[in-house]
């Protein structure tokens, strides 16, 4: 299943600190050689702060208790450089670690920076220092440091860049400790920023855009509303434009998330002519199932892809999270999946026919009649499928679909709004050319 490993793609589009899990996972799977992983593990540790990591996976490729003189002379020089930015950080450092000083500090970041100055002779060359030294914290792999550094810089930094740095910085540190409710709100600060007018130029938008998307995946497929919320970002114009452009293979944790929603939205439509327009430049198992099913009405063709999409998302980083209970272990996002993949191949076919021979279906769903009557019943109980089982003709019969007419209106508002802001942004444009002319 390496064909389908996504990592080579994704890992360009997130710190390097990042790629970490990812490789952890490939490691697991043991979907490449033990020493291919070590040594791609050296590789990102090299250009990183953490220095006692890479002589650890050293040791454990070449099977020795020795290390390179240069990991030695390069921890050497990284503990010196981390007492150095600590020292210099120390005023501030020292500062923020007193409570009564702290609730001197206002909302005001000019006022601050006065008071500071003034009262502590704390001045930019500190500021300046505190991120420094932040960032360092982090390259060491001290994540929690980082984090709590980088938040009260920002509370003090008037350099947009700067601040925008520390952020996606923060982010990152609140993934890697997979604090996700905190992530979220980390994430979704970046986006408002990305999408702000005053960002530095479109391409650079897009870019980061791009980015915000790759890191993301972390967020979505861990947090408890996830699968909602990657719908709501990535279907976005200017966000599946970039994906469209960009990065197409994302279109396969967006396809995921449709599947694995509980509620049928209007852009689902929409999406399958996006597979349709990217398949010469990507697909996998995930989209030829919603293609076979939505597209080609290829039921037998969907069936086999559904255990290629198993397989897949075993084999992925952000879909194949493991949950252990007792002395099992599960994905619960397989289970999801092939629930309402095979939901989705019978709910169409039935649709398309109306009235379907029980015996028929029964070997289309590979049983025998009881069990294909007893799999029926039990989706019309379970709210899944609209239909009725006449039993003296043999045959399942297909109600009219009356989708929750609240989720419809949310839904729609939804859309609508897109469209809205769609058409505001380019009658702006149209205007701000006008004048400019």
């Amino acid at each position: 299943m390496a064909e389908y490993d996504l990592t080579p793609r994704i890992a360009p589009n997130l710190d390097r600190h990042l790629v970490f899990p990812l490789l952890e996972f490939l490691q697991e799977r043991q979907m490449y050689p033990d020493e291919q992983i070590l040594k791609s593990k050296i590789e990102l540790l090299n250009k990183t702060n953490m220095v006692d990591y890479a002589m650890d996976i050293h040791k454990s490729l070449y099977h020795t208790e020795d290390v390179p003189q240069d990991m030695v002379e390069r921890r050497v020089e990284v503990v010196a450089r981390l007492k150095a930015l600590e020292e210099s950080a120390a005023p501030l450092v020292n500062f923020l670690q007193n409570a009564a000083a702290v609730q001197e500090l206002r909302a005001d970041k000019q006022y601050n920076l006065q008071m500071l100055h003034e009262r502590y002779q704390i001045g930019p060359q500190q500021i300046e220092a505190l991120y420094q030294y932040a960032k360092f914290q982090f390259e060491c792999g001290n994540y929690s440091g980082a984090a709590d550094y980088l938040y009260q810089y920002r509370a003090l930094c008037t350099n947009s860049d700067r601040s925008l740095s520390a952020l996606w910085g923060k982010l990152a540190a609140e993934i890697l400790m997979q604090n996700w409710d905190i992530a979220l709100e980390e994430l979704n600060r970046l986006k408002e920023i990305i999408d702000s007018k005053s960002f530095s130029s479109p391409m650079n938008q897009v870019q980061n855009r791009i980015w915000l998307m790759h890191w993301s995946l972390f967020i979505f497929f861990n947090h408890d509303n996830g699968r909602t919320q990657i719908i709501d970002l990535f279907n976005q114009d200017k966000y599946l434009n970039a994906i469209q452009t960009n990065a197409p293979h994302l279109v396969r944790y967006l396809a995921t998330a449709f599947i694995v929603n509980k509620r049928r939205r209007p852009q689902f439509k929409d999406f399958i002519n996006v597979i349709q327009q990217e398949q010469n430049s990507y697909k996998d198992p995930i989209t030829e199932f919603l293609t076979c099913v939505y597209v080609n009405y290829d039921f037998d063709g969907a069936q086999k892809k559904m255990r290629e999409c198993e397989e897949v998302i075993l084999n992925d980083p952000f879909l194949g999270k493991r949950v252990e209970e007792g002395n099992f272990s599960t994905v619960p996002l397989r289970d999801e999946f092939l629930e309402n993949a095979r939901l989705f191949i019978f709910e169409t076919y039935c649709r398309i026919h109306q009235r379907i021979d029980m015996g028929v279906l029964a070997e289309k769903l590979n049983l025998n009649y009881e069990e294909a009557e007893r799999w029926i019943v039990n989706l019309i109980r379970s709210s899944k499928l609209d239909a009725k089982i006449d039993s003296q003709s043999g045959t399942v019969i297909m109600e009219p679909n009356h989708p929750n007419v609240y989720e419809q209106l949310i839904d729609h508002t939804k859309a609508l709004s897109g469209r809205t802001y769609k058409l505001v942004g380019q009658l702006l444009e149209h205007a701000q050319s006008q004048v400019a002319r």
